[in-house]
């Protein structure tokens, strides 16, 4: 073989090995939404493709199907778990079920696809205690007479066309229920705060909590069959590796699957490990331990809050040294900066996600306008009600604009200031942790995890290390007060 025959084969064989090694270096982003059955089967999802050779980044803890579905069809994730139901009735907006062939055609003019379900059918339905009185109540029919009991549903089934308003319209229920956490609702059930809930029929907490489910005997509720949702983009290799899953998983294992997580205290990598391994499908574990992902999610927190915090402190006081002398402007700049703080948090997250996707990005943008308020009145404040004897000399001795404000308006602003900076500080650090429901991580994703679990200790692991940072913050700012201002400002 001559020397530029055989210098063709070599470079034939690093490209083609650069390839390879470029596909399967490939990040592919799975999402799941904030309840326990969603976290499993994206984890079983995540596993699975990395056993095929992909990376994979885990944007778990959406916050519902709206979140979930606007992040795939922004690409912001390539795929989540998702059901046919759902699809259906809240994405859709479809009367009547469809197959999964055609809910595939369906969603093929959005750029997505309806991969082969699962195997199992986690359908809505209504339950309630068994150890409380409630003998004859067997149907759901049966609570439309019963104006005593107190009904509480997740946030998410009030909405849905598929949930509360289709009941309403079926079954003939009137009043207003009020919407609480869906992972919350099985403790208030036990403890008998509430009376009646909905439940997903595979939930591992009804044999948890003892609770009885109704009889939907209206035939009301469609059916939900789970479904890997993805983007139509997704690698062959990724689908093939998907659908060793291809009805791998029937009602009965789903719950237990569930109740692993729920009874024996496992993880969800955990329980996506033991399911594979006794399907025999090749998978590569996830490997963390609190430590890790305590260090990490306050890392990631840090980096939310810092990058937010300091992008407000010089746009807020740009914004404050320059309108503070123009009443109108300030009046206006004050009322639009407040409006904006008027808007829920999560809302806001929310409305962050057609314009920047998922992920830190609109979570620092959201942050930043929370600290905007704090940092800005107090600036304005201060700067307007310097002592006019004082701004009268400072012209008198000949001081130019410029002058006065480095010499006068902000040395005796000070104080207002970094106190306005501290608040935004300690804000931004608790609004923070909402931003997990939007997967841009931190102390937020063990809260969101804990909530879907009713699991106070993972709620902690967020909300301690939180409170933490927090006070620390406000210890900082003290010293940084004592430092920076005489006695006489303090």
């Amino acid at each position: 073989m001559s020397v530029h025959r055989y210098s063709r084969v070599i470079l034939v064989i690093v490209i083609y090995a650069l390839t390879v090694q470029a596909v399967n270096a490939q990040t592919l982003r799975v999402g799941s939404k904030n309840f326990n059955e969603s976290y499993i089967l994206a984890e079983i999802m995540a596993q699975v493709l990395e056993g095929a050779g992909y990376d994979v980044e885990r944007k778990f803890g959406l916050g519902g199907t709206l979140i979930c579905y606007s992040a795939l069809l922004e690409g912001e994730i390539d795929l989540y778990p998702e059901y046919t139901g759902t699809l259906t009735q809240a994405i859709l907006k479809r009367e009547g079920e469809f197959t999964r062939s055609e809910l595939d055609a369906l969603m093929s003019g959005e750029g997505l696809r309806v991969l082969p379900g699962f195997g199992f059918n986690n359908t809505y339905a209504l339950g309630l205690a068994k150890n409380r009185d409630f003998s004859d109540l067997k149907n759901i029919s049966d609570l439309v007479a019963r104006s005593d009991l107190k009904l509480v549903f997740s946030h998410e089934f009030l909405e849905r066309p598929d949930g509360w308003p289709g009941l309403v319209q079926r079954y003939g229920f009137k009043g207003n229920p009020t919407g609480i956490e869906h992972g919350l609702a099985f403790q208030a059930l036990a403890n008998g705060e509430i009376d009646v809930t909905d439940l997903y029929s595979t939930d591992g907490e009804i044999r948890r909590y003892n609770l009885q489910v109704l009889e939907d005997d209206r035939n009301f509720f469609p059916h939900y069959l789970a479904f890997p949702f993805t983007r139509a983009e997704l690698p062959e290799s990724a689908e093939r590796a998907l659908l060793q899953l291809s009805d791998a998983i029937d009602d009965d294992l789903m719950s237990q699957l569930n109740e692993g997580v729920i009874f024996e205290g496992k993880s969800f990598a955990e329980v996506a490990s033991g399911f594979l391994s006794s399907q025999q499908i090749s998978y590569r574990a996830s490997t963390s331990d609190w430590k890790t992902d305590l260090l990490r999610n306050t890392v990631t927190h840090l980096k939310l809050t810092g990058i937010a915090l300091g992008m407000a402190i010089f746009s807020g006081l740009l914004i404050s040294l320059v309108i503070f002398r123009i009443n109108w402007l300030t009046r206006s700049t004050l009322t639009i900066i407040g409006l904006l703080q008027t808007i829920p948090s999560i809302a806001l997250l929310a409305l962050m996600i057609p314009l920047f996707g998922i992920g830190q990005v609109p979570a620092i943008i959201a942050l930043f306008l929370y600290s905007l308020l704090p940092i800005v009145r107090n600036a304005i404040t201060a700067l307007t009600t310097i002592d006019p004897v004082l701004q009268e000399v400072s012209v008198a001795i000949g001081l130019t604009p410029r002058e006065q404000l480095r010499y006068v308006f902000v040395p005796l602003s000070l104080p207002s200031i970094l106190a306005g900076v501290r608040t935004a500080a300690v804000i931004s650090i608790g609004t923070a942790t909402l931003a997990a429901f939007i997967g841009a991580g931190g102390l937020g994703d063990p809260i969101v995890v804990g909530l879907s679990l009713n699991d106070t200790s993972l709620i902690l692991q967020g909300a301690v290390p939180a409170a933490a940072l927090a006070v620390l913050t406000e210890i900082g700012f003290e010293s940084l007060e004592r430092w920076l201002l005489p006695a006489h400002l303090r």
